[in-house]
């Protein structure tokens, strides 16, 4: 296995540092850390965004019920819920969505995206890697990507993912190929949780930081040993550890993980709920430098009880606070506070999911998969924006015109990116892959 080298004395390095606690980041810190030292000899696309945030609606919702609702369909397709203009004159939106609607002349809609795959692990797989999936490769995710062209330094992992990587059926590494440091880094806990904190950034008990700068010295002098056949050499370091210890020890690097820092009125904005506080904590990350977080919110899957779960939240509520009102302020809240701040033209914002859902009710109330057609919402980083690119037919049910693929959407967020979609990586046999499939287009209408 990759960096699994095994010293003279029997002991692996990553053992060495597991001794330590430096591996508890989730990988190991060899991988992670070593992959960022990348060449940057290759010429580089120009650069809209530097960051990006992906909110990634895992379970498949409902472009019915969202970004592309049907008023004037028969009542067994437009469902339950009503309908509400946006900043955009004729262009609707679910009623659940009135700060977004709002704001629509800073966001674009695809109204047009389709996959044949209808299952959530292939769904997730072809919409966060822009290939199909195959049992032959799993292809990196967008974060992977991004992090292995990453060349900046930061203490931060450069892919995180708040407060998982638990997408489509938690089959994904999001790596793929690339190496395991490519992996998102998973934040872990509840944000919405005033105890909150990223598990495993602190010190183990009994671990404090004298200790743990003894132990690098020791790793130092082994490493020195194994350089040289004698330990007189014990003034060499392994660069990766160095900062493995940096991040550990690194004060500034745990700030950014503390919402309690944020106002409160700022946390009110984003909502209460947990795809709202994971988008501000998105925002405090991508401001301290991180290129690339998903912002995992779980639960689209509605097969039933399509309003309660949608709209209410629970029965009987009085102001909705189901799955897509939390959205609307949580997407708004970080539309506003990315322009505020003088962030939304360097990142990007992607809300999507793996697929949409029927065109007609189902008898539980609720919509099953429907990759058929489908919506992605982008806004910032270079994005143009106040337009809504293809459109579905009357009822939700295919696309009527534009047609626009993952691998698509693929090569579009990637140039946005400054990564060419063309460019080329090696699996570990040797094989080279494109970053984006030899069919992909890149939607040039959406690119300000």
């Amino acid at each position: 296995m990759e960096n699994e080298l095994m010293r003279c004395d029997g002991f692996l390095r990553r053992d060495i540092l597991r001794v330590g606690g430096l591996t508890a980041l989730g990988l190991g810190l060899d991988d992670y850390l070593r992959h960022q030292r990348l060449s940057a000899a290759e010429p580089q696309m120009p650069v809209r965004a530097k960051s990006c945030i992906l909110i990634w609606l895992d379970g498949g919702p409902s472009h019915l019920e969202t970004f592309d609702p049907k008023p004037d369909a028969p009542a067994e397709v437009r469902g339950p819920l009503g309908t509400i203009a946006t900043a955009i004159p004729g262009i609707r939106l679910n009623e659940c969505l009135p700060k977004t609607a709002a704001l629509l002349n800073r966001i674009a809609i695809i109204r047009s995206m389709t996959s044949p795959l209808g299952e959530h692990n292939f769904g997730t797989h072809y919409l966060l890697t822009g290939y199909k999936p195959t049992p032959v490769l799993e292809y990196p995710a967008y974060g992977a990507v991004v992090s292995h062209l990453h060349r900046e330094p930061t203490v931060l992992p450069s892919n995180i993912a708040v407060p998982n990587f638990s997408v489509g059926g938690s089959r994904m590494t999001g790596g793929g190929y690339l190496p395991a440091a490519t992996r998102p880094f998973s934040v872990g806990g509840d944000p919405t949780k005033p105890n909150f904190s990223v598990r495993d950034l602190d010190f183990y008990q009994g671990l404090d930081l004298t200790r743990l700068d003894r132990r690098r010295q020791f790793v130092a002098a082994l490493d020195a040993f194994d350089h040289s056949g004698t330990a007189s050499a014990a003034g060499l370091s392994d660069p990766d550890l160095e900062r493995a210890y940096r991040l550990i020890a690194s004060e500034d690097a745990k700030r950014a993980f503390k919402l309690s820092e944020e106002p409160s009125k700022v946390r009110q904005q984003y909502g209460a709920k947990s795809i709202g506080q994971c988008c501000l904590l998105a925002r405090r990350l991508v401001e301290r430098g991180v290129p690339f977080v998903t912002v995992n919110d779980r639960g689209w899957d509605t097969h039933e009880n399509l309003q309660t779960r949608l709209k209410d939240g629970y029965a009987g509520a009085k102001v909705g606070v189901g799955l897509v009102p939390s959205l609307d302020l949580a997407l708004s809240a970080l539309v506003r506070d990315l322009e505020d701040r003088a962030m939304l033209d360097e990142t990007l914002v992607v809300v999507m999911g793996e697929f949409g859902r029927t065109p007609k009710l189902n008898t539980r109330g609720g919509r099953d998969h429907w990759p058929r057609v489908f919506s992605v919402v982008m806004a910032g980083g270079g994005v143009a924006a106040g337009q809504v690119i293809g459109s579905s037919d009357a009822v939700g049910e295919s696309p009527l015109d534009k047609p626009v693929t993952p691998a698509d959407l693929a090569a579009t967020i990637y140039t946005l990116l400054g990564i060419d979609p063309k460019r080329e990586f090696q699996t570990r046999d040797g094989r080279p892959v494109r970053v984006a499939p030899y069919e992909a287009n890149v939607l040039s209408e959406l690119i300000a």
